[in-house]
């Protein structure tokens, strides 16, 4: 059955200025020999091209199983936005090879005064699809055809291990491969955060020394922060949510993996040099070394993962291991050995900042307040939102906590706090856990040493607990301000207030979080300095 074009479109296109050419249309698969399931070349493109000025005005390519209303959409936008240098226009004649596609336009363009029809041959496009065959036959595969299969599997053996849930990203494995250039690789293990899965093969110590003496740098910008990223040497498996892969959106980029099926989990692999920057792709010999190292990871982990749960101590085991498909240069066999590295462990939690107790006792601390609720990086703000939007909230987020709001004004004072997913699950947990949130308060605090006064936001929790969520500087002129809206807001609605917590701070909502985004509303009282009953608050060092 064909699909024809609404009227209001058919009169856009007639308005359109008519030139004496003749376009070429087709629709062909892309037939690329590769290995990945993903692959874009395994799609069919569809090319519009104007003959007689033999340039390319809309090209697409789409899934083998979209309907021919595709073609249609291309040549439209080849018509109305075609690729520079082309103007918009509509042509007298369009030849096709494919007598369905004739039909189907032919019913599809009705009034359109364009002529359609049939040629046995297609010169220019054949020319132009020989020339992307050559390029998508070239295409290197991101892993040699043989090790496709057993790296995935192997990688999904160690997704379902989660080694993350007691191995700590600084606690490092040592993996001696003795074969072909590769010595011994250094395992370390992402993912007890919560926040990017997968493991990372160093080939040497000073490399991973080297890149987290660069990121525990507070000063590191951004761009110094990729150098040093860039600047590792190591091969590496980590794992994406799999609608995400290949398509650039950041939307659900803080999505917690750990609680997607299986079947939405995508491995990858790849490889970081300092002069080669990321590859996302192996060669036999790296595929060899990953494949080797993974399987006795695998191996050691199932073999102690009790052990190692209890505490990183000096452990040791070697596997003989087979490869899916010997080369001249590796054996059938394999002895590899697996040894934790509880001295170089010391090392860098000693980078990280040292024993907790220790960084407490070194730091400025806030007499009878908490710090740790809020984490560092979150995006903070003082604002307000629309009872509409309160009463969806009660109806939609997951954790929620309900006052005997007064309905007053543009909406409910609120404190909005965006973080991450998994850091924005543990500060709901917190808080439910101390019995929900009794109030908000601003509370004057100062410091001694630098003649420095604060206005700092407390949240108090139920039992009793308070716990800091920002300091501001009394003279912040647009702090006094968004203070001075919220004492207003507050006293419409006889004193409540809430808190937001949100999720998506690095995807495209950070600092502006979506409905879909907030996870939990808090429903409190906004309380007083008086109320509170700690007075202004010192900043006083304290020391061992």
């Amino acid at each position: 059955m064909t699909t024809s074009l609404n009227r209001s479109t058919r009169r856009r296109l007639q308005k359109l200025n008519q030139i004496p050419c003749v376009w070429e249309g087709d629709r062909r698969p892309l037939s690329a020999q590769t290995p990945e399931p993903s692959s874009k070349a395994k799609g069919e493109c569809i090319l519009w091209v104007d003959g007689s000025q033999g340039i390319v005005r809309a090209m697409d390519v789409v899934a083998p199983e979209t309907g021919p209303e595709a073609t249609v959409r291309t040549l439209l936008r080849a018509m109305e936005h075609p690729n520079s240098p082309a103007t918009p226009a509509r042509p007298q004649k369009i030849v096709v090879r494919d007598r369905e596609i004739q039909f189907y336009l032919r019913g599809a363009l009705q009034e359109l005064e364009i002529a359609i029809e049939y040629v046995p041959d297609l010169p220019l496009i054949d020319e132009l699809y020989r020339g992307f065959q050559e390029v998508v036959d070239s295409h290197i595969p991101e892993l040699p055809p043989d090790y496709v299969e057993p790296l995935r599997q192997k990688a999904f053996e160690i997704w379902q291990a989660a080694p993350w849930k007691f191995i700590e990203e600084h606690q490092i494995l040592s993996i001696e491969l003795n074969q072909s250039d590769v010595g011994t690789l250094y395992a370390s293990v992402m993912g007890m955060l919560g926040m990017e899965y997968g493991i990372l093969l160093y080939r040497s110590e000073e490399s991973l020394k080297q890149f987290r003496a660069s990121v525990l740098t507070d000063e590191e910008s951004p761009e110094q922060l990729e150098e040093a990223f860039l600047k590792q040497d190591c091969l590496f498996l980590t794992f994406e949510h799999a609608d995400e892969v290949g398509d650039g959106d950041d939307e659900n980029e803080d999505i917690d993996l750990a609680e997607l099926p299986l079947t939405e989990i995508q491995p990858s692999f790849g490889n970081i040099h300092p002069l080669e920057g990321l590859r996302s792709i192996l060669d036999e010999e790296e595929a060899i070394s990953v494949f080797i190292a993974l399987e006795a990871l695998e191996r050691f982990i199932r073999d102690h993962r009790r052990k190692l749960a209890k505490n990183f101590s000096a452990l040791s085991r070697s596997y003989c291991i087979p490869l899916p498909q010997p080369t001249q240069d590796v054996k059938e066999q394999l002895n590899v050995t697996v040894s934790t590295m509880p001295s170089l462990a010391e090392e860098l939690e000693t980078m990280l900042g040292g024993d907790e107790d220790d960084v407490l006792n070194a730091m400025p601390v806030l007499q009878s307040l908490r710090d740790d609720l809020i984490p560092e990086d979150s995006f903070l703000s003082l604002g307000v939102v629309s009872w509409e939007m309160v009463e969806y909230l009660r109806a939609s987020v997951t954790h929620q906590q309900a006052g005997e709001v007064t309905v007053a004004g543009d909406g409910l004072p609120v404190i909005l706090i965006q973080t991450s997913r998994p850091k924005a699950k543990v500060v709901i947990e917190v808080i439910q856990a101390a019995g929900g949130l009794k109030g908000i308060c601003f509370n004057p605090g100062a410091d001694p040493f630098e003649g420095e006064r604060y206005d700092l936001g407390i949240l108090q929790t139920k039992n009793g607990e308070r716990f800091l969520f920002g300091e501001f500087l009394d003279d912040d002129p647009v702090h006094a301000a968004a203070r001075k809206k919220w004492n207003e807001r507050c006293k419409n609605t006889k004193g409540y207030c809430g808190l937001i917590v949100a999720r998506g701070l690095m995807g495209a909502t950070r600092g502006n979080p979506q409905l879909r985004d907030m996870m939990a509303l808090f429903e409190a009282r906004s309380l007083s300095p008086k109320d509170l009953g700690i007075g202004t608050l010192q900043l006083i060092p304290q020391f061992d």
